[in-house]
């Protein structure tokens, strides 16, 4: 090879260096080995450039310290330029630090300081940090004040939908029951819809339902709701409209904490559901996949005692007892309800009816005395357990034409001058969520002794609800496809669970040291051989 040829050769290596350092910021690949691809953006957010007319410009604000002591914050990023990279120059990213642009600047734009502590020359101090997302579009901004993770997939595309198609992720809710408050008794819920973006709209019980409303939660009212509100949702259904009703057919007192039960003076609610295709049954499911409860009562002496106890009237619903055909199911975590009520489905011709979720086959019925108290001893809260033991349905679904509950009949009130207005000439295709508990979804959540547990799968269920009923089935996805990490509770039923334990104590204490004991005596053996061989050429 001449010099001109080694020159001209090492001219073109240098140039394409350049160029591939040019273009490797628009070029993006990812090996995702997990099995739902949870660390490779979704289809769906792939897909957004389709929707996008004009750019979309998404500035990550980090702290270099956080930068520096996590890795959290290099994942967001690699997200990021994931989207970037998949937009066709639809999404622009850019990533500042807040210390160089301001940090009062950044604080007026929502981004949200927090004190994490740090290990600096084996000392912890806290330091504040900045972890938030702003995103724009034209004269619209949204901003994601603090960033996690598990859930920046979901509050990137579903908000960069809501921006370009100029509309609000909104729900409205009703509370049913009288003696309940939604910031009071709801806080988790109300949280967790403010963070999605979701813009809650209360609606009092009788109040007009806006025809718009995208979806609609109905939690509890079995014994306050009368014919004028049923009357209103009845005709939101019949409109298109779609619910989520939290119901049960057994009252249980969590006001005074006397947890006596009785069954619920249904006006007409539970009427209403079982017409659109689901029977709430007034009794109560226990099940050995049980959550534990903590409690107080008063000892021998005067004084309080703290106490903790399973209990099979606080049911954890597994994540493998969900539908996997349905989006509101399919890949959920799990649920935990609180005396919940057991659903039939008697749908009508026009209505499919499918369960959401069910127990484990360990669960059973309380049908005629209701023992709540944690106390009580086992012989009676089993009293009915070898008749009504099985599965049962705790969530359904119902979709369809959905038949009026009222028909032609208009309820008035009486001293009230008002109108309702009549039902329309055609139903039209709706969607209905049936819970057989309203616990599920108050600050209750929090009261087990494992509240994480609670407050994480509920919240998932609640949000998962709301994106169905909104039609955003494909934003489900995105929360169907995150990690998740193996749990030790995962095998339900007691004899399973044993038999598991004792075939992992056998195989670890027995069986790998045997293995290991006759591996040994195996290469020693072939050494052995090995080395007779060697001797045996050595000598010829």
């Amino acid at each position: 090879m001449t010099k001109k040829q080694t020159a001209i050769i090492t001219a073109l290596s240098v140039i394409a260096i350049i160029l591939a350092f040019m273009v490797s910021g628009r070029l993006w690949f990812r090996i995702d080995l997990t099995k739902n691809k949870a660390y490779t953006i979704s289809k769906v957010s792939r897909d957004l450039h389709k929707e996008i007319p004009d750019p979309v410009n998404i500035t990550y604000y980090i702290s270099g310290k956080l930068r520096n002591a996590f890795s959290a914050p290099r994942e967001i990023e690699d997200t990021l330029r994931e989207y970037a990279a998949f937009s066709r120059g639809k999404i622009r990213l850019t990533v500042r630090d807040p210390m160089s642009t301001g940090l009062a600047s950044v604080e007026e734009l929502g981004i949200q300081a927090r004190q994490l502590p740090i290990v600096e020359q084996d000392q912890t101090s806290l330091i504040t940090v900045y972890s938030g997302i702003v995103i724009e579009y034209l004269d619209r901004m949204e901003v994601l004040p603090w960033v996690i993770l598990d859930t920046l997939e979901y509050d990137l595309t579903s908000r960069i939908r809501s921006m370009v198609n100029d509309s609000e992720r909104w729900i409205g809710v009703i509370v049913g029951d009288s003696f309940r408050q939604w910031r009071e008794d709801f806080g988790y819920l109300h949280l967790v819809l403010a963070n999605a973006g979701y813009r809650v709209r209360l609606i009092s019980p009788g109040e007009e339902i806006p025809d718009n409303t995208p979806g609609l939660f109905v939690l509890g009212g079995v014994e306050d709701l009368d014919e004028w509100a049923l009357y209103r949702i009845d005709r939101y259904i019949q409109l298109g409209g779609k619910v989520l009703f939290a119901v049960k057919g057994v009252f249980v007192d969590t006001i005074y904490r006397t947890l006596e039960a009785r069954n619920q003076m249904d006006i007409g609610l539970l009427d209403m559901i079982s017409y659109y295709g689901v029977l709430v049954r007034p009794e109560l499911v226990l099940d050995r996949n049980m959550l534990v409860m903590q409690y107080q009562t008063q000892s021998q002496f005067g004084g309080s005692q703290h106490r903790i106890a399973r209990y099979p009237l606080w049911v954890g619903i597994s994540g493998d007892n969900g539908n996997k055909d349905h989006p509101v199911s399919s890949g959920f975590s799990g649920i935990d309800l609180y005396w919940a009520s057991p659903l039939e489905l008697i749908p009508p011709e026009t209505v499919e009816a499918v369960p959401l979720f069910t127990t484990s086959s360990e669960s059973w019925l309380m049908r005629e005395a209701f023992y709540t108290n944690p106390d009580t001893p086992s012989y009676l809260v089993e009293a009915e357990s070898f008749d009504t033991k099985g599965e049962k349905i705790l969530g359904a679904s119902l979709t369809g034409i959905f038949p009026s509950f009222f028909g032609d009949f208009v309820p008035q009130r009486e001293g009230s001058y008002e109108q309702l207005p009549e039902m329309p000439e055609f139903a039209r295709e709706s969607r209905i969520l049936v819970v057989g508990d309203t616990d599920f979804a108050t600050n209750l959540m929090h009261v087990s002794h494992d509240f994480d547990r609670g407050i994480q799968h509920n919240l998932d269920f609640l949000l998962r609800a709301a994106d169905w009923l909104a039609n955003d089935d494909d934003i489900i996805g995105i929360r169907s496809r995150q990690p998740q990490a193996g749990r030790f509770d995962r095998i339900a039923d007691p004899a399973h669970r044993l038999a598991a334990m004792r075939f992992s104590q056998i195989f670890n204490a027995g069986i790998v040291p045997i293995l290991v004991i006759v591996s040994g005596f195996v290469f020693a053996y072939r050494r052995k051989n090995k080395s007779k061989i060697q001797e045996t050429g050595n000598d010829i």
